[in-house]
């Protein structure tokens, strides 16, 4: 009977995650400075007459809704893969360097001026730097199936990209190139269209499919590496799968949107008891609650400073930065 039960809470806990997605998503095309009668943008969209309401929606609300909604579900998904093959509740998509090294690319296309003569360069230079990163993180790593080496790698990896970043602002000539790196870190959904979306949607949906695959690996690792390597699955083909698609996913994501940090560690543990700890159901669950997150941070940020918009990515820190220090609190006390 337990049994039952429990099979009946895991479609009943997807229905709720895709009506959470759904709702924070038409919350995303209708809130915003300039207010949009919806009967007055369903007349104009059928009528196709090119009023401003319509334009609004289509140029500036849908391509950011669509991105906030594509962005969090890799968020929420690379975090749970990269938790579950690292067996670490403290792991999440920055851990291997991706978030860095993304931000590092499109640093240095802000710096040498890239940006300013095509759109394109931005997330360009950051799906660039990401896979450079990631190449790197991977030679260190070398054929190590320690978890431990691997998280050695990428915390090298991110240190070396944050100097480097920091360089760049350091030795910028001009003070307003240096303020735009400064908001592009912090992370954002504003002001993208649908040149990002197309650009980042393949990387980000092939970087997808590819971590869906280590599902049941991902399983067999909860009873342990031996365990896992009985059943016939290869940690080293485990890890390449999971490295190349964090590195398409998020390093697209990044390079879109910049730095939106904590969507990968919180959403996972807040769903993992009601997915029973079994990562084949986590990963689905955690794409539907980083996209239901992200949308409803980016719905808060236009609600909460209208005049000049709080970065998503600040709102996500301040969000995730207590959460943490609640995770690291409470692992301490069960070592303890």
């Amino acid at each position: 009977m337990r049994k039952e039960q429990y099979l009946i809470r895991i479609p009943i806990l997807f229905f709720v995650l895709a009506i959470a997605v759904i709702v924070a998503f038409l919350a995303s095309l209708l809130v915003g400075p300039a207010s949009i009668n919806p009967f007055e943008l369903l007349r104009a969209i059928f009528s196709g007459e090119a009023v401003t309401a319509s334009l609004i929606f289509f140029e500036i609300r849908l391509p950011r809704a669509i991105l906030g909604l594509m962005v969090g579900a890799t968020l929420g998904l690379t975090g749970a893969a990269l938790q579950g093959y690292l067996r670490n509740p403290l792991a999440e998509p920055g851990i291997i360097g991706v978030s860095a090294s993304a931000s590092l690319g499109a640093v240095i296309a802000f710096y040498f001026g890239l940006a300013g003569l095509f759109a394109l360069a931005l997330p360009l230079g950051g799906m660039l730097g990401a896979g450079l990163g990631v190449l790197v993180v991977h030679l260190l790593a070398g054929r190590s199936n320690s978890p431990l080496t691997f998280i050695l790698a990428g915390v090298a990896v991110t240190s070396f990209a944050a100097a480097l970043t920091s360089l760049a602002l350091n030795m910028a000539e001009n003070p307003f190139a240096a303020l735009e790196i400064m908001f592009w870190l912090m992370g954002s959904l504003a002001d993208r269209s649908f040149e990002h979306v197309w650009l980042s949607a393949p990387f980000i949906f092939l970087g997808c499919l590819v971590l869906m695959t280590i599902a049941r690996p991902l399983d067999a690792l909860t009873l342990g590496e031996d365990a896992a390597q009985t059943m016939g699955f290869n940690l080293g083909k485990v890890r390449r799968r999971l490295i190349f698609g964090t590195a398409l996913s998020v390093g697209a994501a990044t390079s879109v949107a910049g730095a939106i940090g904590f969507v990968g560690l919180v959403v996972p543990h807040l769903l993992r008891r009601l997915t029973g700890n079994r990562p084949s159901r986590l990963l689905p669950a955690s794409a539907f609650g980083g996209a239901a997150l992200t949308l409803t941070a980016d719905v808060a940020v236009r609600l909460l400073s209208p005049g000049r918009e709080l970065k998503i990515g600040v709102l996500t820190a301040l969000i995730g930065a207590p959460f943490f220090l609640y995770l690291v609190l409470r692992q301490r006390k069960e070592l303890s």
